[in-house]
């Protein structure tokens, strides 16, 4: 009796922890089909069909002055390295539909940090990523600092839905770019994402 017990809950624990690790979402893959992990530096390529699509970058953007936003070029060579960071500080791989915080290496333009962040812009009247963010400390307090990488037929893309506080009213939109009013293109919330794939050397 205790040796068909033993084996039961044997046979119990480790489809416990098949079902576990099969629930886990896909980890995110850079160009080369390599899991990304932190602690790597990537930079993004934005997907064309016939093109260059270019890059995501960190720039002033009011007036050409601070304080710093995310924008998208497409000259070629243009580039901006930035680490990927989960929810979990104990997991190293990236995953799909999981918070993230995304943080620029590198000098900080505008004296202040270089993790993204979702911040309402008056002159555009809509929620644009902007620069300033606090890495880490998953809360109330840090909604706006953590986003999401989802899978999509040509790459990924990037979402704002944070998940790190149960009880938080929060807002899902696609990250997708808008041209503002000095020209240039700003990653902001709504609209059709932009499609990227990571890419480190």
């Amino acid at each position: 009796m205790k040796t068909t017990i033993f084996f039961f809950s044997l046979a119990l624990i480790t489809l416990c922890n098949i079902f576990t690790a099969n629930s886990a979402p896909d980890a995110v893959l850079d160009i080369y089909g390599r899991k990304a992990s932190t602690g790597i530096e990537y930079f993004a390529m934005a997907y064309a069909i016939d093109d260059y699509g270019g890059s995501i970058l960190s720039a002033p953007v009011a007036n050409g002055s601070c304080p710093a936003g995310v924008v998208h070029i497409k000259p070629e060579g243009f580039f901006h390295r930035f680490t990927i960071t989960p929810v979990n500080p104990k997991k190293t791989t990236i995953r799909v539909s999981t918070d993230v915080n995304i943080k620029f290496t590198g000098s900080d333009i505008c004296n202040e940090s270089n993790v993204w962040k979702v911040k309402y812009d008056e002159a555009m009247k809509q929620y644009a990523v902007m620069l300033g963010g606090v890495e880490g400390d998953p809360g109330a307090e840090t909604l706006d600092n953590w986003f999401k990488i989802e899978k999509t037929v040509n790459g990924y893309k990037f979402v704002y839905c944070p998940s790190v506080c149960s009880n938080c009213k929060v807002m899902c939109k696609d990250v997708g770019t808008t041209i503002d009013a000095n020209g240039v293109e700003r990653f902001v919330l709504g609209g059709d994402p932009l499609i990227v794939n990571f890419w480190v050397f």
